[in-house]
């Protein structure tokens, strides 16, 4: 665990904290192989007024659950596109610290480079964590309107400033899209792959499909 900066902060502050620490991600794949792979997730009580947070453990490739974690935590930041990390990552760092077995890599509900700042979610726990981390997103924040082949492996890049920063990518034939971004110490293909191996009879990963169900029975 790195922590990095205060959790309470101005929305200002929020958005100095993302530029200052972008220029510390690493993003090239910087292990030799996986054991196991963790997924994060966070669900809102009905009253809107609590965060619950889940970590669910996985073996890889085999994908067999081997551990989880859960947390409560009130909600302390505003709702604001592209400050996520903010709201959300105080209840994964308390389910993080619950785990007696640290994996190997991340994927979280969220972007990681793919972000206006290019400091998403999951570059933002990824450097927390010092763990090698991926966003995997329901919807987008840079991309919009792809266009995209039906077939389990399709992608289309997603690029900011030139650059290419993740990738809109159908993980499954016949269902909507995911979209893909490097978070930290990993490159975008190794993400890509990881994401499609991890991906078995569902449209999300493995992990993260765990993740959210546990997250949903706290709320």
């Amino acid at each position: 665990m790195n922590p990095l900066h205060s959790w309470n902060v101005s929305i200002e502050e929020a958005i100095r904290i993302q530029e200052r620490l972008r220029d510390r991600l690493v993003l090239k794949k910087d292990f030799a192989q996986i054991k196991t792979i963790g997924g994060a997730d966070v669900a809102y009580s009905w009253d809107k007024d609590l965060l619950c947070g889940a970590i669910a453990i996985l073996s890889y490739p085999e994908m067999n659950p081997i551990e989880h974690a859960t947390a409560y935590g009130k909600i302390s930041f505003p709702y604001i596109p592209g400050l996520f990390s903010f709201r959300e990552g105080p209840i994964l760092v308390k389910a993080f610290r619950g785990l007696r077995l640290k994996p190997d890599l991340m994927i979280f509900e969220g972007h990681g480079i793919a972000h206006p700042r290019g400091l998403g979610l999951a570059s933002h726990m990824g450097l927390w964590f010092d763990i090698p981390s991926i966003g995997c997103a329901k919807t987008p924040l840079l991309s919009r309107h792809v266009s995209l082949s039906n077939l389990k492996g399709s992608l289309r890049w997603v690029y900011q400033s030139g650059q290419k920063v993740g990738a809109v990518l159908r993980t499954r034939q016949g269902v909507k899209p995911v979209f893909i971004s490097p978070g930290h110490r990993i490159d975008l293909m190794s993400s890509i792959k990881i994401i499609l191996q991890t991906c078995r009879r569902f449209r999300i990963p493995e992990p993260l499909r765990l993740a959210h169900q546990l997250s949903c029975e706290m709320r």
